[in-house]
C-alpha cells in the first residue's frame, strides 16, 4: 500500500541528528516526516550522558531552560587506573561555572523524546514504532521514498540518521559494513543514589555535576575506558571498548563493568546504589577514515550514521556533532527545496556547510588518533607507570629521600628502560 501524500523530506531515526534535521526543515515550512523504530524517540538510545550545549543553542536558544537536562558539568575528573590503584586529576573552576555554552549530563530516553516533541510542535509528522526496511530508488538512481512494512512513503529527500550501524546506507552502497577495529561496544548502567548522596560524595551543590573519564584497568588495558556522569539523583556508569579488542584479555564486557564498579577508587561512590537501567550500544571509533559517502541523489547521511564521533580520552564528542550535522543537513534540504533540485550536486551544499563547521575541523584534527592508540600504551603501560610513580613519590618510611628525577628513571627502568622511554617519546611526538 502506498501513501498518497508526498513529503518534502523523510528523516529516518529519531535520535538527536534526526530530530535536529526534522526541526530545522519544519521551521522553514517544509512538510517533513520523522520515522523512529523504537516505541518512542530515545527508547533505544544508550549514551554515556553528556551533551555540549553550543550546537543545540543555535537550533533552540536557551534550551536548558526547558529541556530535561540533569546537571550542568562543573567538575572534570580523569583517572589512570591499575588493578589496585589510580592516579586521578580533578578540575574545579569558576571557568566551568561561567561558560557561555555549558555542557550537561542527560538521560537520552528523556532528552531525545523532548527533542522529537519539539520537532512535532514545529509541524513534523512523527511516526514511532515503525522500522524502515528499504529506501526506494527510481531508475535514475534517485531516492524517492521509503518502505515501512506494507507502507510506502514518498519524499523528495531522505535523511538517514539511523545510527552507527546504518543498514539503509549500506543497502544504498554509501557505507561499508562495520570493521570491528573501527567500532566499540558501550555498556551503561544507571545507578540510583539520591540527590543528596551524589552531592555529598562528589562535593557538589545544587545542579552542579561531574564528568569522570577512566583509562586502564576497567577494560583490562584494552582500547577504550570507563565513564561516570552524575545525573540529578543517579549516576550513568559504564565502559566502552573496541570490538576487535574483545578476547585480547580474559575479561568479558559485562565483567569489565563489574571490574570498574568494584575498583577501590570507584566502589565508595556507588555504595548502596540501586540499578535502574542496563543497556548496550555501538559507538564509532574510526573517525574521519570511516566516514561514509554523505550525499547522493535524494539522500543525506548525518550523525552517528555518518561516523561523526570523536573520542579524545578525556572527553567524548558525539551529541553536539549529531545535532549540528542534523541542522546542517536540514539547511541543505531547505536550499534544495527552494531550487527544486534534489540531486547529489545540489545536496552537496551539506558537505560545504560541514567543512565550514566545527565538525570537520574537529574530525580532521584528530583523524589519526584511532591509529595512534592501537598499540595499547595509553591504556596499559601509562596507567601502570603512573601508579608506580605516584606510589614512590608518596612513600614516606624514614629512609633516604629520593629526588623526583631518580624516581622517574627508576620507573622507566622497571618498564623497558631506554626502550620504554623511546616508545613513550615516540608516542608523544606522534600525538603532537
Amino acid at each position: 500500500m502506498s501513501s498518497e501524500e508526498k513529503f518534502d523530506a523523510i528523516v529516518v531515526g529519531g535520535g538527536l541528528a534526526g530530530s535536529a534535521a526534522a526541526l530545522t526543515m519544519a521551521k522553514a515550512g517544509l512538510d517533513v516526516m520523522l520515522i523512529e523504530r523504537g516505541k518512542f524517540c530515545g527508547s533505544k538510545n544508550s549514551s554515556g550522558g553528556r551533551i555540549y550545549g553550543h550546537s543545540l543553542e543555535r537550533l533552540i536558544p536557551n534550551f536548558a531552560e526547558e529541556a530535561p537536562i540533569e546537571r550542568k558539568i562543573t567538575q572534570e575528573r580523569l583517572s589512570l587506573m591499575t588493578e589496585g590503584g589510580a592516579l586521578s586529576f580533578q578540575y574545579n573552576s569558576d571557568k566551568l561555572q561561567n561558560l557561555k555554552y555549558p555542557s550537561y549530563s542527560v538521560l537520552r530516553s528523556k532528552f531525545d523524546k523532548w527533542m522529537a516533541e519539539k520537532a512535532e510542535e514545529a509541524g513534523v509528522m512523527l511516526l514511532e514504532g515503525f522500522r524502515v526496511d528499504k529506501v526506494l530508488v527510481d531508475e535514475n538512481g534517485k531516492a524517492t521514498g521509503v518502505v515501512c512494512g506494507d507502507e510506502e512513503f514518498d519524499a523528495d529527500v531522505i535523511v538517514l540518521a539511523d545510527g552507527v550501524n546504518s543498514l539503509l546506507a549500506q543497502q544504498l552502497g554509501m557505507k561499508q559494513e562495520l570493521d570491528p577495529k573501527d567500532v566499540a561496544v558501550g555498556v551503561k548502567e544507571v545507578i540510583y543514589l539520591g540527590e543528596d548522596v551524589i552531592n555529598e560524595r562528589f562535593g557538589l551543590q545544587g545542579d552542579e555535576g561531574a564528568a569522570w573519564m577512566i583509562a586502564g584497568d576497567p577494560t583490562g588495558g584494552n582500547l577504550g575506558g570507563g565513564f561516570i556522569y552524575t545525573n540529578k539523583d543517579s549516576l550513568s556508569l559504564g565502559i566502552v571498548t573496541t570490538i576487535s579488542d574483545i578476547g585480547r584479555v580474559d575479561v568479558s564486557v559485562p565483567d569489565m563493568v563489574e571490574r570498574m564498579k568494584n575498583h577501590p577508587s570507584i566502589a565508595p561512590f556507588i555504595k548502596g546504589g540501586k540499578l535502574t537501567e542496563y543497556s548496550a550500544h555501538l559507538v564509532t571509533e574510526g573517525g574521519l577514515k570511516m566516514m561514509p559517502e554523505l550525499v547522493r541523489d535524494g539522500v543525506i547521511v548525518a550523525g552517528d550514521a555518518a561516523a561523526m564521533v570523536v573520542n579524545l580520552g578525556y572527553t567524548v564528542r558525539g551529541m553536539d556533532l549529531a545535532i549540528e550535522s542534523g541542522r546542517l543537513a536540514g539547511e541543505a534540504v531547505v536550499r534544495a527545496k527552494a531550487r527544486e533540485d534534489f540531486s547529489a550536486t545540489s545536496l552537496s551544499y551539506y558537505k560545504q556547510l560541514l567543512d565550514e563547521s566545527f565538525i570537520m575541523k574537529l574530525m580532521k584534527q584528530y583523524q589519526n588518533l584511532p591509529g595512534l592508540l592501537e598499540d595499547h600504551i595509553i591504556f596499559n603501560d601509562v596507567p601502570k607507570m603512573a601508579d608506580e610513580f605516584a606510589g614512590m613519590v608518596y612513600k614516606v618510611d624514614g629512609g633516604s629521600p629520593v629526588a623526583l628525577p631518580m624516581i622517574a628513571l627508576t620507573v622507566l627502568a622497571n618498564n623497558g628502560g631506554l626502550n620504554g622511554l623511546f616508545d613513550l617519546g615516540k608516542k608523544a611526538w606522534e600525538a603532537m
